[in-house]
């Protein structure tokens, strides 16, 4: 599996930045870090000892079974819920690794906590600003300031959220492990060897982060929103959950379109704003945690197919990184 190699330019921080795409993504877990291709996903987690316990897993994604599934709006959907199910699976498994056999959490408690985290998120960034903004229905004279308002309220309540989270010191090592993630992968991208060395050169931000795609996602509902106007309250509930998958879909292409058009230096001041988003949830990795990121990357770089590749170039199956 080759890398596609690009021209790397610098960010903010004054590390560099791949210039060019590659269908890789990945994910943060405990002690440890899940990277996904096309065909195969792969945990690499740090062990109490010190080893690195490495476990790959075939993908089997629908997207490849079925080409509406792969029409604009509709394969990001899909992508998204597949890599939920992935992270979910790749979170469980980093802590059982931590925890040991004897305290392995069942799998019943781990969709369980899936289910729970998607109806939090849809409550509290969809559900909550309608709800606070409808109190104040009777002051707004018009739609356009009822939708503004509400966006502005559930962007405000999305930034409160990861401040809140980047001050949680528990974290921190998550947050380093997901700086690592985004390094290893821009290594990738640019073409480089995977070595720490290598890897430490490059940003912790990345144009596909999920932390940047959570912002497109707040912007992108003002927009979807808007047209409904001001109908009974109840409607205005139903039409905030329902419309989650849409604003999903669309806010995935626009993730996929910054990754691959990255290189030009207009399309990076439109990414700016999630770029330094990604301060709060990233942090800057230590070699022991980029060399995990490296090992779960080159686990699915050696098990990768062409035929594969192939497939993410002509259908696009760009993930979140």
């Amino acid at each position: 599996m080759s890398a596609q190699v690009g021209e790397p330019v610098r960010l903010a921080d004054g590390r560099l930045m791949a210039g060019k795409d590659a269908p890789i993504g990945g994910q943060a877990v405990l002690e440890g870090v899940m990277m996904r291709g096309i065909g195969l996903w792969s945990v690499a987690v740090r062990e109490p000892e010190g080893e690195i316990e490495l476990r790959s897993f075939p993908l089997q994604s629908v997207l490849r079974r079925h080409r509406f599934l792969r029409l604009p709006i509709v394969r990001g959907v899909v992508a998204l819920w597949e890599s939920l199910a992935i992270g979910f699976r790749a979170l469980q498994l980093s802590a059982d690794i931590q925890l040991g056999e004897e305290e392995e959490l069942s799998r019943g408690a781990w969709i369980g906590a899936m289910v729970l985290s998607l109806v939090l998120a849809i409550g509290l960034f969809f559900v909550i600003p309608v709800g606070l903004t409808s109190l104040l229905r009777d002051q707004l004279a018009s739609g356009w300031l009822f939708w503004l308002v509400e966006g502005l309220l559930r962007t405000a309540i999305f930034l409160g959220y990861l401040a809140l989270l980047a001050k949680m010191p528990d974290l921190r090592r998550v947050f380093e492990y997901h700086g690592a993630e985004h390094k290893t992968i821009a290594c990738y991208e640019a073409g480089q060897p995977l070595t720490p060395e290598n890897a430490d050169k490059y940003s912790r931000l990345h144009p596909r982060c999920g932390t940047s795609f959570l912002l497109i996602v707040m912007v992108i509902a003002i927009f979807v929103f808007a047209p409904l106007g001001l109908p009974a309250w109840y409607w205005l509930v139903l039409s905030r959950i329902l419309g989650v998958p849409l604003i999903a879909g669309l806010s995935f292409e626009a993730i996929r379109w910054f990754g691959r058009n990255r290189s030009k230096a207009w399309v990076r001041h439109l990414m700016w704003p999630g770029l330094q988003l990604q301060r709060l949830t990233t942090r800057e990795p230590d070699h022991a945690q980029l060399e995990v990121a490296i090992a779960a990357l080159q686990s699915v770089i050696d098990g990768e197919k062409p035929e594969d590749l192939e497939l993410a170039a002509s259908a696009g199956l760009e993930v979140a990184a």
